[in-house]
């Protein structure tokens, strides 16, 4: 039966003492800052798109990028990015912490998962990310986009939305949206890693060279599937978190009866470009950075 594939520098790191899951960590967090760092205008754009604050004509990414950055300047593009970076650091130290530690609970004797198990380590990885990581950081960044779009600006910054947030709402605030969070998190962690490993073992089965190229490709697949999977979440995520506030079922109503069922999936060819580029720069940088503190720490 087919198993899920661990990135080496992950492998090492189990097998190592205290000083490797500090590499795990810390390699982890710096691949997830470059990451959300370089893809960032996608990520804007895929937001705007889902709170309908774009021409329907302009729904291509790179059309609202363009026209962004050239009406409104090319630092609007990084709305809200320093809420992301920083979130994203920690929920993907978080998520490879958590992944790791549910792939030793599942993997068989050998240290291997099948495909339903890889999915499942995937699934509980995402929802532990989404309690702790995800969602605050996701709500900040929703709530800047979208009052980057209005002509009274509510929010000076980062820290006066947060501030805001936790003066007026309490810590609940920074939890809107969670239930739709966790459920495009753990879905998209879920289906990426299933259709990841079914796509790589289709291409071992036609005797394709198993090379970065080969990586690469299947990654961006794999991203692809994923986000088509599950970009009915991500759109109701961003509707609960944005500044009009509304609940799960009510955010869900205003999309179709505004865009029809279509609707649910808009913004997926800015998520498609953002998590096919996502992809590649994650798993490269971390696993050039873990090789290479690996090689200091010996």
């Amino acid at each position: 039966m087919a198993t899920i594939q661990i990135p080496k520098a992950a492998i090492k790191s189990e097998s190592k003492s205290k000083t490797s899951t500090t590499v795990l960590l810390s390699s982890s967090a710096i691949a997830g800052g470059v990451e959300a760092t370089a893809t960032y205008p996608f990520e804007y754009a895929k937001t705007r798109v889902q709170l309908q604050t774009v021409p329907s004509s302009h729904h291509n990414p790179f059309s609202v990028i363009y026209n962004v950055a050239r009406y409104e300047g090319i630092g609007t593009l990084y709305t809200g990015c320093s809420t992301l970076v920083l979130g994203t650091a920690f929920k993907v130290s978080v998520r490879f912490a958590s992944f790791s530690y549910f792939r030793r609970h599942l993997a068989d004797e050998h240290g291997a998962l099948t495909p339903a198990r890889g999915v499942l380590a995937g699934s509980l990885a995402g929802l532990t990310e989404s309690v702790i990581a995800v969602t605050p950081t996701e709500r900040l960044k929703t709530l800047l986009i979208s009052n980057a779009t209005n002509q009274i600006k509510a929010y000076r910054g980062e820290l006066h939305a947060y501030e805001d947030i936790i003066r007026t709402q309490s810590i609940r605030g920074l939890y809107r949206g969670l239930v739709p969070t966790i459920l495009k998190q753990s879905s998209t962690q879920g289906v990426k890693m299933g259709s990841y490993n079914i796509i790589r073992e289709f291409s071992r089965r036609h005797d394709v060279p198993q090379n970065e190229m080969t990586a690469l490709v299947t990654g961006a697949l794999a991203g692809t599937v994923t986000v088509y999977v599950t970009q009915p979440f991500d759109t109701i995520k961003t509707w609960t978190q944005s500044a009009r506030g509304e609940g799960t079922v009510n955010a869900f109503r205003t999309v179709v009866r505004q865009s029809g069922c279509t609707g649910l999936w808009s913004g997926s060819t800015s998520r498609v470009g953002r998590l096919a580029f996502s992809s590649s720069i994650l798993y490269t940088v971390y696993e050039k950075v873990a090789t290479a503190m690996d090689e200091e720490s010996t």
